[in-house]
């Protein structure tokens, strides 16, 4: 598709799919996330630098790294569940508030501009790396998960946090489930197992917001960009495997601490756009 850049830069920016691919296929299986942490900011300069109109970027941003940590976070689930850390009871026992979430988030992105996403974006990205670098193993809430109605709303919170802002909604169940005592690999490995329930509705969802809407590049369907699509999955897929061996065999906290730099430092770079 020509998007009247010069060879090199089209070249660029491949090479930035690509290698934004690995990174999210390595932490989605490391975290037990979707990866969408990683691929909105990756996927907003791509489209900055082609040229998408700012007032659709980061829709497309969102709905398209929704799409790409589908097959990621199955990948990553599967991997997960057959080294046994997958507590499919928390998984079952959450799964409708989580989707009547990400029904609620994707109306909010229908009927929100680009500032008050690019906001949620920067608000949520802030307190999440403020958890990583402050957060510890030890803090502990109590020894069994609550029941209903709590875990509920929490779901549905869950579902609309990490549709807005294209997760896999792990950091939260992962949080979650150390808090009242599950190991932490079969806290990441569970949290794997939402990532497909928040991706799947998801991805119609903006596809249906998206529909019609002008500004958007070609090969778009909606709020999704399935040339991205097609570039960033098979890297992501491959790589997920390998970010499970590695959350099994090196320092998770050290992980965290390089994530959370991370999520800081582009919460930041957004910040400064809504200035």
């Amino acid at each position: 598709m020509d998007f009247g850049l010069p060879t090199s830069e089209l070249a660029w920016l491949l090479v930035m799919m690509l290698g934004g691919g690995v990174v999210m296929g390595i932490v989605a299986g490391m975290l037990g996330i979707g990866g969408g942490g990683i691929m909105v900011p990756i996927l907003y300069e791509i489209f900055s630098a082609i040229g998408v109109d700012e007032a659709v970027r980061m829709h497309l941003s969102i709905g398209t790294s929704l799409a790409v940590i589908l097959p990621t976070s199955l990948r990553s689930f599967y991997s997960h569940k057959a080294k046994g850390a997958v507590d499919m009871y928390i998984i079952r026992s959450m799964a409708l508030p989580v989707v009547a979430g990400v029904a609620i988030g994707v109306v909010v992105a229908r009927y929100s501009n680009n500032v008050v996403l690019t906001a949620i974006w920067v608000g949520a990205a802030t307190a999440m790396s403020l958890k990583l670098f402050f957060g510890r193993e030890s803090w502990k809430l109590g020894d069994s998960i609550p029941g209903n109605p709590g875990r509920a709303l929490y779901g549905i919170f869950i579902g609309t946090i990490s549709t807005l802002m294209s997760i896999g909604g792990g950091a939260f169940i992962t949080m979650m489930m150390t808090l009242y005592g599950r190991p932490i690999h079969q806290a990441v490995g569970t949290s794997s197992g939402f990532g497909p329930m928040i991706a799947i509705p998801g991805t119609l969802g903006l596809i249906w917001a998206g529909w019609g809407v002008s500004g958007l590049p070609p090969g778009s369907l909606g709020f999704v960009s399935l040339l991205s699509v097609a570039i960033i999955v098979p890297v992501s897929v491959l790589t997920a495997p390998l970010g499970v061996r590695m959350a099994h065999g090196i320092s998770r906290r050290r992980l965290e601490l390089v994530f959370a730099t991370f999520l800081a430092l582009i919460a930041v770079r957004f910040f400064w756009t809504l200035l």
